[in-house]
């Protein structure tokens, strides 16, 4: 799954570790995130959509495959 984590973050030019902090996981996870080798759990999700102030959907990008 695409995100705009690292967009999101150079633009309040704040570091990964930074990032990290605020929403209570490693510098390890965001680079992971950033990277696309991770998805966030719910919980971050909210976490990094609180700090960013946007929605979920602003921040990961699904390509929706099949339809409700």
């Amino acid at each position: 799954m695409e995100n705009r984590i690292a967009e999101l973050r150079k633009k309040r030019r704040i570091s990964q570790a930074e990032l990290a902090e605020a929403v209570e996981v490693t510098r390890q996870t965001i680079i992971s995130l950033e990277n696309g080798r991770y998805n966030a759990s719910l919980l971050l999700a909210h976490k990094l959509a609180r700090y960013f102030g946007c929605t979920i959907e602003d921040i990961f990008l699904f390509e929706e495959d099949a339809s409700c």
